[in-house]
This record gives C-alpha cells, sequence and structure tokens, in this order.
C-alpha cells in the first residue's frame, strides 16, 4: 500500500504523463497541418474505406509494420505538397503491382484515403480519422527512422 506521499507522487506523475501526452498530440496537429488540405471541388469520391469507428489499431499496426507502407505514410504526412499524390509521385522502385498491393494494404487498414482519378489513384493519410481513434499514433509514424 502507497502512503500519502508516494499517493500524491503517483497523481504528479499521472499528471504529468497526461499533461506531455497532450503536448505531444498538440505538437503533431501543428505538424500534419499540410495534411489536412481541402478536398478540391470537384474530387471524385473516395474507394472504400473502413468508417471512422471501425478502424482497428491491429489492421492499422499490421499495415505500418512493412517499412515500405510506414515510408508511404510518413511521405504522406511530412511531405505532401498537394491534396493528394499518385504512387508514382513517391518514386518508389517496385513494380506497379506491387504498389498496388501497397496502397491496398493501407487504404484497407484505414490509414489513406484514395481518390480515382481517370486511370490513376491518388492518396492522402486520414489525420482526422486516426488521429480522432488513435491520438498519438501519426507522432510516431512522423518520428520514425528508417
Amino acid at each position: 500500500m502507497l502512503s500519502k506521499a508516494g499517493v500524491r507522487a503517483e497523481q504528479t506523475h499521472a499528471s504529468e504523463r497526461a499533461a506531455a501526452t497532450s503536448a505531444a498530440g498538440e505538437a503533431s496537429r501543428r505538424a500534419f497541418a499540410a495534411a489536412r488540405r481541402p478536398v478540391p471541388d470537384g474530387a471524385p469520391e473516395p474507394l472504400p474505406e473502413p468508417a471512422r469507428a471501425a478502424l482497428r489499431l491491429e489492421a492499422v499496426m499490421g499495415a505500418l509494420s512493412d517499412p515500405l507502407r510506414m515510408r508511404i505514410v510518413r511521405t504522406l504526412l511530412l511531405e505532401s505538397e498537394a491534396f493528394d499524390h499518385t504512387c508514382g509521385w513517391f518514386g518508389l522502385d517496385r513494380p506497379k503491382s506491387s504498389l498496388t498491393h501497397h496502397f491496398r494494404a493501407l487504404r484497407d487498414a484505414g490509414l489513406i484515403r484514395q481518390r480515382q482519378y481517370g486511370l490513376e489513384r491518388r492518396s492522402h493519410v486520414r489525420v482526422d480519422d486516426l488521429e480522432a481513434r488513435f491520438p498519438g499514433l501519426l507522432a510516431l509514424v512522423a518520428d520514425w527512422q528508417e
């Protein structure tokens, strides 16, 4: 059993952890502001994806367990130049079928949203949905070093 001093120390540590988590969440919200561009007029509807409430941590973590997919999400978060990007924008030296597989895994897990523009699909990270379901996760992805 903890003494009164031990209880106070534990409460202090808990409040410090909560403040740090809140500060990290605020920092990630600022860092990903560029990834939160408004949907342009005339943009096609998104391809099928899980709803925000249906996002599952194990599916998201499974998709991020592949280093290439982690790099795709990180690049979209930190280097995005427009609302969404084609597969070619990433400059990945992989067969088209392989890239299609990786982007579909990210979309099926709920990490990215894709829209079909003619023959190409463009992607962006579902920042608001992911931050609402798993606060701080995208900050970890952004801090990841290969």
